[in-house]
């Protein structure tokens, strides 16, 4: 195995000049792959991150995962019914207090109960629709990712009494008020009432800042004519990854419907797992390409050490050496341009990492979000590995294959 390591190095020496060119085109394969995977893992780390952190992790709903039976059918063996009325129940969470306690007694995390419903803001003429929250500030605010993300005040002002309201800056905008201001808030009931706003929150979701008002929960019971009640139960885990086990935990103990982040979200994350496939297949498609420099190398390098193979084979060096000897080279150069992609993907990531991007929405400069990974690089180098293996292997077949007797003739 030396010999053929010495006589591989004696090769390669022998077209230094190609050879630099195939393992730069390694170099640069492996670095734009390790580059590429930190920029997309890290984008895709941080899109999830936001997305966990815009939304409480489990969120228990006054709904049932299948709709009940109809009374009627209990007792009626009819196929199909027409006419029935269904009887007048306001919806919400049955036992809210009690329901809230067995949670507590085993969720690994905080949580917070609600009161949802639809509302029209107006002010000065302007009206927007919205989705109102009656809350309890001090559970609330470790619920909710908008505890860390006003503008001025918190959630704290809710709890000193009257009729407060805080709501995105987006919205206050819209309707051209301001801190201060006095907004009338109507449900779909008709009821009405006014409300002063305590604090503005700028999350950078649009949808949020233009959408959401939050009111203390006796406020929100009040103006919807349901005392008393909640419809939604907010968890927030210590471990996210947790979610799924916990809403179906609860959805068993509870009865009502519980929907974790991921299923909340199940389309948004399968799009994620076919952008990795994408990423994936990108990386080997640019060591194959990769792949091709070093076949060409090693397959000029065969056709030129035709005699030397004669002679080797001659002296006694069986085939399976021969092929050993070629596939060494490409693995060789492989290696090579490996170790200098892995400085090539740590260059490039530190200039990537250090680029401002101005973005308004997210209050400012940010910079792009690149995920440090063992993993990317030990997966490039797989894969140039892999390319380069097979780029040697196949004129090393073809060089183990030649008849030393017709080379030193001459025979073609």
């Amino acid at each position: 195995m030396k010999l053929l390591l010495m006589l591989a190095f004696a090769h390669i020496r022998g077209r230094l000049r190609q050879m630099t060119v195939a393992g730069l085109g390694v170099a640069l394969g492996v670095g734009f792959s390790i580059a590429m995977a930190a920029l997309m893992q890290g984008s895709q780390q941080d899109f999830v991150r936001q997305l966990v952190d815009a939304m409480p992790h489990v969120e228990v709903l006054d709904e049932l995962r299948r709709p009940a039976p109809q009374p009627a059918e209990q007792v009626f063996a009819a196929a199909e019914f027409f006419g029935l009325r269904p009887v007048d129940d306001q919806r919400g969470i049955r036992n809210p207090a009690a329901v809230e306690a067995a949670l507590r007694t085993w969720v690994p995390g905080q949580i917070a109960p609600a009161l949802r419903i639809q509302a029209v803001a107006r002010f000065s003429g302007r009206e927007a629709g919205v989705v109102l929250y009656g809350v309890l500030p001090r559970q609330e605010a470790q619920v909710s990712s908008i505890a860390r993300d006003f503008v001025v005040g918190s959630f704290s002002e809710l709890a000193a009494g009257g009729n407060n309201v805080i709501m995105g800056r987006a919205l206050a905008d819209k309707l051209g008020a301001a801190l201060g201001s006095s907004v009338s808030l109507v449900t779909g009931s008709g009821q009405a009432r006014d409300f002063r706003i305590v604090g503005l929150f700028h999350t950078g979701a649009r949808s949020r800042d233009e959408g959401e008002v939050y009111v203390a929960l006796k406020g929100a019971q009040t103006l919807s004519g349901r005392p008393n009640a909640i419809n939604t139960i907010r968890i927030r885990l210590d471990d996210p990854a947790r979610s799924q086990e916990v809403a179906a935990r609860a959805e068993i103990q509870i009865g009502q419907k519980a929907v974790s982040w991921e299923e909340a979200n199940q389309a948004v994350l399968e799009a994620l797992t076919i952008r990795n496939v994408i990423m994936y297949t990108v990386v080997a498609a640019i060591m194959l390409v990769a792949g091709f420099g070093i076949f060409n190398i090693v397959s000029t390098i065969t056709h030129e050490k035709a005699r030397d193979i004669a002679i080797l084979k001659s002296l006694g060096f069986p085939e399976a050496d021969m092929r050993r000897l070629f596939l060494l080279e490409g693995l060789v150069i492989g290696a090579v341009g490996s170790l200098l992609g892995w400085i090539t993907g740590y260059g490039l990531c530190l200039v990537l990492v250090s680029i401002p991007i101005k973005l308004e929405e997210l209050g400012g400069a940010t910079r792009l979000p690149l995920a440090w990974s063992l993993l990317h690089y030990v997966l490039a180098t797989g894969f140039a590995l892999m390319a380069a293996g097979i780029a040697g292997y196949l004129p090393a077949r073809r060089a183990a294959r030649l008849n030393p007797v017709d080379i030193i003739r001459g025979a073609t």
